[in-house]
């Protein structure tokens, strides 16, 4: 029996969905407290537990989620029982040791390129919106984490990254730190399939790499590029030759730099572009990224953007989508140490949009004690148009009509959203 201790993260249980599929027992415990991931695993038939020591049991091994040390109740039981104890990054490692790994790395646009990677080459795949699965291919699509050097522990064959950008920084101290990691990662694949239009990227010393992106002297560039309210159109050059034209149901230049990504790493196995451009055309999306429901007029966006920067292609991309609607953002900062460090840019991405809404800062793995006097006013005192949102209070969102409400945050807010749309929709219904 393999048991998860914080089976429901994102990745813990895309993996133990995966190891499940592959025909291990599988079982895993974490708080009571609801997350979306638990619909997947109960659909594959996995149990989960509320954290108790009694679920350790002799025989185990034991995959830890990376935010649980001995103090733990499950951990000290295990390391008492003298328990094999995997990481989430060991035991990824151990599984794909025997596919083609592909690791898709990016500071930014990892999930997405790697959920449209999987669907196109329809491969095996684990990737960080809680989705995992098997099949009999010899690919196998690894979205790789930068954060505290985690992608290190994998051996690809193939490493994609999207960008390198400064984030994390209650670990990286620098841009340099991390350009460093991403160097290091970089040695250990046999080819790499880069942005070449990122500067930092332009950073990376391979032997064998080949770019994507916008501008000239990319291997795979996109050019005549059209951005509609359908979505997006270019023309495909690789190498500087002509290849085909692509429309594409996708929104904002981040889509189309995901795009060529898929395309370059798609093209050098050898898939023939009709195939790829078919199969892009049926790609949905990834699990909380741009995600849309409707509501009456209303437009609801669930996306993950928390750093300046994928708030930024968020706003870009529902106003090509929408331009006839107002845009409004509901932010929720993610750490105080990201939210200090990148105040001013999330203060000037978050005024392109007619109005924003800003809640309390997450903490997630940080102490609100090491961080006295910081909370989410030092975005909101310098916003042009903006206030603050309590989870608990949502009713002044109730006043915005024709308008497409961008709800971002790493952090699962699915139940404010559903608590706005329910109150939307009475608010109509009274009429």
């Amino acid at each position: 029996m393999y048991h998860f201790i914080g089976i429901k993260g994102s990745g813990m249980s895309a993996l133990a969905i995966i190891m499940k599929q592959l025909g291990y027992e599988v079982q895993g415990s974490d708080y009571e407290k609801h997350y979306f991931t638990e619909k997947k695993l109960i659909e594959n038939n996995i149990n989960i537990l509320n954290f108790d020591k009694e679920n350790i049991k002799e025989g185990y091994q034991i995959i830890k989620g990376n935010t649980f040390d001995d103090t733990n109740e499950e951990v000290k039981e295990a390391l008492t029982k003298k328990l094999k104890i995997y990481t989430y990054q060991e035991m990824v490692k151990k599984i794909t040791e025997d596919y083609n790994l592909i690791a898709v790395s990016g500071c930014h646009g990892k999930t997405t390129t790697s959920a449209m990677l999987a669907h196109v080459m329809n491969s095996n795949y684990l990737i960080g919106d809680g989705s995992g699965g098997v099949n009999n291919t010899k690919n196998f699509v690894l979205e790789a984490c930068e954060y505290k050097r985690h992608f290190l522990k994998y051996n690809p064959n193939y490493i994609i990254i999207t960008n390198i950008d400064l984030d994390h920084v209650d670990y990286y101290k620098s841009i340099e730190d991390i350009i460093n990691a991403y160097q290091e990662f970089a040695a250990k694949a046999k080819t790499i399939i880069a942005c070449g239009d990122d500067k930092n990227i332009k950073k990376i010393k391979s032997d064998n790499i080949y770019y994507y992106g916008i501008n000239d002297k990319n291997n795979f560039q996109a050019k005549n590029i059209k951005y509609k309210k359908s979505g997006i159109s270019f023309d495909l050059y690789i190498d500087k030759e002509f290849k085909c034209k692509f429309n594409l149901p996708f929104f904002g230049k981040h889509m189309v730099e995901n795009t060529l990504a898929v395309i370059g790493m798609c093209y050098l196995e050898k898939m023939k572009l009709e195939e790829i451009y078919k199969r892009l055309k049926t790609f949905k999306g990834a699990n909380r990224r741009f995600n849309e429901t409707k509501v009456i007029d209303n437009i609801i966006i669930d996306d993950y953007a928390h750093h300046p920067n994928e708030i930024k292609s968020t706003i870009e991309a529902a106003r090509q989508k929408y331009p006839e609607k107002k845009i409004i953002t509901i932010f929720e900062p993610h750490t105080y140490s990201r939210t200090i460090k990148f105040k001013d840019d999330i203060i000037n991405e978050l005024n392109k949009s007619d109005y924003s809404y800003v809640m309390d800062i997450y903490k997630s793995r940080e102490k609100e004690k090491d961080y006295p006097n910081t909370n989410s006013n030092i975005i909101i005192n310098k916003l042009k148009k903006g206030e603050y949102l309590e989870k608990d209070n949502i009713e002044k969102l109730l006043r915005h009509h024709n308008s497409v409400l961008l709800f971002m945050s790493p952090n699962d807010i699915r139940n404010i959203e559903e608590d706005y749309k329910n109150k939307y929709k009475n608010k109509f219904d009274k009429k």
